[in-house]
């Protein structure tokens, strides 16, 4: 009977362990990226001048393109950064619980494609924000559900759909001065 049980709860074991220290290295690095988000913030408020403009997404400017990989970390106001904050430190979180290298990739995927998809489809508009990450950040964590078909993941991924379903309305034209492309384009 011992030789039945042991390989399983080693295994169980060994998959509780990889879960915690993807969890410990998830938390610790959304909480990274959410601290130089405030600091740049921070820096923003207090110096003369945005960074915003300059390194913001400009849609159909060849110089606005620096703004795919730096827009994410900008945003309008203390506010702004907020109401990103909180999604941000969540689903970033579920998202990496699988491993770092995983989630860095998904991050720079999502990132790029929201990037070029929201600077073609906004001439004339800059955009900057987190919010593209997040809309990644819940696609990626309810299709990992889908796709990997692990329970914990699939628990997630039902989850996720349910508190953050609201979020999809985002994705459609309608509200001045918020980007839906950037949204669009980060859940795609």
């Amino acid at each position: 009977m011992s030789d039945y049980s042991r390989p399983r709860y080693e295994s169980a074991k060994s998959g509780l362990a990889s879960l915690l220290s993807g969890a410990l290295a998830s938390a610790l690095t959304m909480v990274m990226i959410l601290a130089v988000m405030w600091a740049v913030e921070i820096f923003d408020y207090l110096t003369p001048g945005s960074p915003d403009y300059a390194y913001g997404i400009r849609g159909w400017q060849p110089d606005g393109l620096v703004g795919i990989f730096t827009a994410p970390f900008l945003h309008g106001g203390f506010g702004h950064l907020m109401a990103n904050s909180l999604p941000l430190l969540v689903l970033g979180f579920l998202a990496g619980l699988r491993g770092i290298g995983r989630f860095l990739a998904a991050s720079l995927l999502i990132i790029v494609i929201g990037g070029v998809g929201t600077w073609f489809t906004s001439p004339g508009t800059y955009t900057v924000g987190a919010s593209g990450l997040v809309f990644g950040y819940f696609g990626y964590v309810v299709a990992r559900g889908l796709f990997d078909r692990r329970a914990l993941d699939v628990v997630i991924g039902i989850g996720v759909a349910i508190a953050y379903w609201s979020i999809l309305a985002g994705v459609l034209p309608g509200e001045p001065g918020i980007s839906w492309q950037g949204h669009l384009f980060g859940l795609v």
